[in-house]
């Protein structure tokens, strides 16, 4: 049987893919692109079609398919949003879904991650959660705009630690999982990166590394949120 990967060609779904390959799996790499797919990762999968808000597209991707690697799309900011896919999978013979979650989200219900996952424990399928930390990513892409364009790094954080992870190894701890279905059955595993700093730290790291002194400004959460709508012009459900 196979497992399938959604958002495999993201930060997090690429590692997932290539740890699963690594391991001799059966992968079904699924996305709305499907040349970026097979571009990424040539004949070492096969592409499917996927789309959350597509129904159309369930059906075919869950073909000869037991585990499935599941994520969120940032743009998809309703846990509701996902239910329909929950609902496809109870349909299935899925002997176990790895959901990447949120570290501490047992405890926070705001996200739309807790909702997910507790969704994904009242279908009775088989489940492992995968809460990882801040990802490291989150400094060379969300947030290097600022860093780059005006030495900071802007991040609503105050004084904060954040075990920074990398998406490799998220990639690698879903890939595990799923590898070994029955031994990770029913379980939620948070991961951290090796080391808890707070954002002034990270920005004196930057500042070594680049040459350059990069301070962190501690932006408030409205200020940070208009900023990022306003400015950026990012998506409201994102930045909440």
């Amino acid at each position: 049987m196979k497992i399938l990967v959604t958002g495999a060609s993201g930060n997090v779904g690429s590692h997932v893919v290539k740890e699963l390959i690594c391991l001799g799996e059966e992968v079904i790499a699924a996305g709305t692109d499907l040349k970026k797919l097979h571009s990424m990762f040539g004949d070492k999968i096969t592409a499917a079609e996927f789309d959350f808000s597509r129904e159309e597209t369930y059906e075919n991707a869950l073909k000869d398919v037991d585990r499935v690697f599941l994520m969120r799309p940032p743009h998809l900011g309703k846990p509701e949003d996902i239910y329909p896919f929950i609902e496809a999978l109870e349909r299935h013979s899925i002997r176990l879904v790895s959901f990447l979650s949120l570290m501490g989200i047992e405890k926070n219900k705001i996200p739309p991650h807790h909702k997910i996952e507790k969704r994904i424990e009242a279908s009775g399928i088989p489940y492992s959660h995968i809460r990882p930390g801040f990802f490291m990513q989150n400094i060379t892409g969300l947030h290097l705009k600022e860093i780059n364009e005006e030495n900071k790094v802007f991040i609503p954080a105050g004084k904060s630690r954040t075990s920074s992870i990398d998406a490799s190894d998220i990639g690698l701890a879903a890939a595990t999982v799923l590898h070994e279905p029955e031994k990770h059955r029913n379980s939620a595993y948070t991961i951290t990166g090796s080391e808890a700093l707070d954002y002034y730290q990270v920005a004196e790291i930057l500042s070594d590394l680049t040459g350059r002194r990069i301070i962190y400004t501690k932006p408030g959460l409205l200020q940070y949120r208009n900023y990022c709508i306003k400015e950026r012009g990012l998506d409201a459900n994102l930045i909440n």
